[in-house]
């Protein structure tokens, strides 16, 4: 039985005393998620015409997917400069032997965004979106680039963490890897729970969060759970078409972002990241 619960009253999770540090461990996901604050219906109404509108222009556009392709290219720059990357539009879209040797490893990861988004917005023609289709985009990400050594295409089975140089000093600690499995598990069936009645817009707000939270692989968790937006879109069929990138707009408000992120875990607000998702 899925259990109900406020998301006001939510509870995202607890430090895990480990050998000389404590990692994050979140609670599951996979509930029937209701809330207090009108703020949330009021934007639920705005985000849903919006995205309605958004795509039935990506319905009616000429040569739509060319301006797709473009718009993927400035995805792939813009996700890949969170990570610190500094590959721009006008270098990727040049052919590799026209980038500056120097580049050429930041074109590369941005390339490979490319690649992976279009082969798995071409597998949702055959499979739902599932951990085995984030695995395989995973793969693709991490080819031939920095970070290919760290077990591409599969999940971490040691513990990694965020900011800092060491487990001693770092801003974040993710969950041990042990639980990754169990807690991706989760993840997917909130994706397809269909004996739950939770708006979609709900849904890809607190997975994303929560993707974020468990960072399941060594190394392109950031990249791979902001694509996970788009794929989750197209499979729930808001959108027919790979309009919608968010990267650009996070990358401005980084800060904001990464805060809001934050928040959850330090003071149980799901709320203010749902409000600023939407």
């Amino acid at each position: 039985m899925t259990v109900n619960t406020k998301m006001e009253d939510y509870i995202p999770g607890e430090l895990d005393q480990r050998y000389q540090y404590q990692a994050y461990q979140p609670n599951t996901v996979n509930l029937q998620w209701n809330w207090d604050n009108p703020k949330i219906n009021t934007l639920l109404e705005t985000t849903s015409r919006a995205l309605a509108e958004l795509n039935a222009y990506s319905l009616i556009v000429p040569d739509v997917d060319l301006f797709i392709y473009m718009h993927v290219l400035k995805e792939a720059s813009q996700s890949s400069k969170i990570e610190g990357t500094q590959t721009h539009i006008d270098d990727a879209i040049l052919d590799e032997s026209q980038v500056d040797p120097e580049k050429r490893d930041d074109w590369n990861e941005v390339q490979n965004y490319v690649q992976a988004m279009t082969e798995a917005i071409t597998e949702l023609d055959h499979v739902p979106l599932s951990v085995r289709l984030l695995k395989q985009t995973h793969a693709i990400l991490m080819q031939g680039v920095r970070g290919e050594h760290k077990a591409p295409g599969d999940f971490r089975t040691s513990q990694n963490w965020i900011g800092g140089t060491s487990l001693s000093n770092a801003v974040f600690i993710p969950p041990h890897h042990d639980s990754v499995p169990e807690l991706m598990g989760d993840l997917e069936k909130f994706w397809h729970n269909q004996t739950v009645n939770v708006p979609d817009l709900i849904r890809i707000a607190v997975s994303h969060y929560q993707f974020e939270t468990i960072h399941p692989f060594l190394d392109g968790n950031g990249r791979i759970g902001r694509l996970l937006i788009t794929l989750y879109l197209i499979n729930r069929g808001l959108l027919d078409k790979p309009t919608l990138y968010l990267s650009d707009y996070l990358e401005r408000n980084r800060a904001q972002y990464y805060d809001s992120l934050t928040q959850v875990r330090l003071s149980n607000d799901m709320t203010q990241w749902v409000i600023f998702f939407l």
